[in-house]
């Protein structure tokens, strides 16, 4: 964390030349810096504005159309004929994911030790979310996590979050609420290991996807993979082809080999969840992609790249 506080905050994408697109992807950290007047305040405080924002969340039209959005999503990505057996089809497979409406219901007592024995194989991983502690939307949108983690009975335990502007009181706060704070800044680069991965990064910089891409570059552990981020068809129609293949190559390779499916939008949350698709990756979409593709395998590193969005890892010195 030391190293990360010696370098400048996350950046959103700039709006493009579409205005329309604009319209979809402010830059988010300049727009609540004008926004939010709101001072850090104590641990006790913070937590009281968390469960506020979730409970908000939990009785909104949005949150239940974003949910069974995700969960149609993991439904489908379980009932892939090809995936590995005791990875995500079987992981997902004990879920017996419900629509939200029926989760709200009277809830089967062996319903909760059915879900928590399937979720124990899935992991969670949360990738620039914010300041917390004094900026609305990016308590919003961890709430919106720890909701997910809930109603999907994935152990908190199971969960990774990283920001590099974090401060330590909200790194306390998330040790407080079970889930687990990366201390180094990865850059995106996390591989799934063989396990079914969901990774939460809202309004990431571009290359933060194209670096966890990179990281798992092979049909086997995408089909693990499910990213509920930034959509990959605005890229494709914000970006120039040649700039995508160019500085982005791994999100360019694999557009033919994803199912998108894009968050509803609602006035009540049109700044915190905008642009927001679920991502997965269908096993047999993958395997119809040329094998020359899986052979390029090149560490991105960006050099000429402007505005690139993200925060780098410090180099070590020598």
């Amino acid at each position: 964390m030391a190293a990360a506080a010696a370098l400048e905050p996350w950046r959103v994408a700039a709006p493009r030349k579409r205005r329309s697109a604009a319209a979809r992807r402010p830059r988010r950290r300049e727009a609540e810096a004008a926004r939010e007047a709101e001072p850090e305040a104590d641990s006790g405080a913070v937590l009281r504005r968390l469960q506020a924002a979730e409970e908000e969340l939990r009785i909104s039209d949005f949150w239940n159309s974003a949910l069974e959005t995700i969960i149609q999503c993991l439904t489908k990505q379980l009932g892939q004929p090809k995936a590995p057996v005791g990875t995500l089809s079987e992981a997902l497979g004990n879920l017996h994911l419900t629509s939200p409406a029926e989760l709200d219901a009277a809830p089967d007592p062996s319903l909760g030790e059915a879900l928590a024995q399937g979720a124990a194989h899935i992991k969670c991983v949360c990738y620039g979310v914010g300041n917390f502690a004094s900026c609305t939307t990016a308590r919003t949108q961890l709430a919106f996590l720890l909701l997910f983690l809930e109603r999907c009975q994935i152990p908190r335990s199971h969960c990774w979050v990283y920001d590099p502007l974090f401060s330590q009181l909200e790194i306390a706060i998330l040790h407080s609420l079970g889930v687990t704070v990366l201390s180094e800044n990865e850059e995106g680069k996390r591989s799934v290991h063989g396990q079914p991965t969901v990774f939460y990064m809202l309004h990431c910089g571009t290359a933060l996807y194209n670096n966890l891409l990179w990281s798992n570059w092979s049909a086997d552990a995408l089909s693990k993979m499910v990213i509920i981020g930034n959509s990959f068809k605005g890229l494709e129609e914000r970006l120039l082809m040649r700039i995508l293949q160019k500085n982005y190559p791994y999100i360019a390779k694999v557009l033919e080999g994803l199912e998108e499916r894009p968050l509803p939008q609602t006035p009540q949350y049109v700044d915190t969840f905008n642009d927001t698709s679920v991502h997965w990756f269908p096993a047999q979409k993958l395997g119809q992609l040329s094998r020359d593709m899986w052979t390029f395998r090149e560490e991105p590193e960006y050099q000429g790249c402007e505005d690139l969005e993200i925060i780098r890892r410090k180099a070590a010195d020598p």
